[in-house]
């Protein structure tokens, strides 16, 4: 604990900057912990154990909600103490995190572009999560097995392709909510997918909220358009055919 009281290291006299460095180093921790359930769940899912998934799903809500409410602290800084340090920062910017990535690429988004080659080079962890099955992959080999006509083409599918909504899939979603007492261990593993995923959008969301109040149209720090670009991935969303098959029952 003291050596994490140590890596501090503001460059100006700010306190407001201090802030920053410190609600940052909180959120990489909330990203591991989130992490940290994902892959719990997932591996419960290899084993067919969806109440324990499930269990470490409503787990990792928790955490999501934690990160969420970090926007709170940035949130309440005076958009003119924060111009006080903002060059400071560089081209230092939160889509460098890592762990972010490595969250992202556990639970199913898996785009290549947003990762530099250097990346997967200083972070060998991001290249050996693309190398294995994704949380979403795990649950519809589960949803296989469990006698659910997933698609095959889903089940043995390049783990680190980008996954591509499937009309299949949305069928086997369908089906699921149009019968949730017939399959329920398959619809309680669906409202706890969603419910994260749900947490990731309102995260993205608060973002692009606290950036548009404390920068409005100004370009991120890393390059990115700002807003306009949080506005665009805003619009992901994780295990996509549970939002779509919605507007089909």
């Amino acid at each position: 604990m003291d050596d994490l009281h140590r890596l501090q290291e503001p460059r100006t006299a700010s306190p407001f900057e201090m802030s920053f460095i410190l609600i940052s180093q909180v959120k990489e921790l909330l990203f591991r912990m989130v992490h940290l359930e994902a892959a719990e769940a997932r591996e419960r899912l290899r084993e067919d154990r969806s109440g324990a998934a499930c269990r470490a799903l409503a787990r990792t809500v928790r955490n999501q909600r934690a990160l969420t409410g970090c926007w709170e602290s940035l949130n309440a800084m005076p958009v003119d103490e924060f111009l006080h340090f903002r060059d400071s920062l560089g081209t230092a910017s939160g889509t460098q995190s890592a762990m972010y990535r490595l969250l992202e690429f556990t639970l199913g988004n898996r785009d290549r572009a947003v990762v530099r080659p250097d990346d997967l080079a200083a972070f060998p962890e991001l290249r050996a999560e693309l190398e294995r099955p994704s949380l979403y992959d795990e649950v519809l080999r589960h949803l296989a097995r469990s006698g659910l006509p997933v698609p095959e083409h889903l089940t043995d599918r390049d783990p680190a392709a980008r996954y591509e909504p499937d009309e299949g899939m949305e069928k086997v979603w369908m089906a699921v909510h149009r019968d949730p007492d017939g399959h329920r261990a398959a619809y309680d593993l669906a409202e706890h997918l969603l419910e994260v995923a749900y947490q990731f959008s309102h995260w993205r969301a608060t973002h692009l909220l606290v950036v548009e109040r404390m920068l409005g149209g100004k370009r991120g720090s890393a390059g990115t358009d700002g807003a306009p670009w949080l506005r665009a991935i805003n619009e992901h969303r994780f295990f996509p055919e549970l939002w779509t098959m919605r507007s089909l029952l």
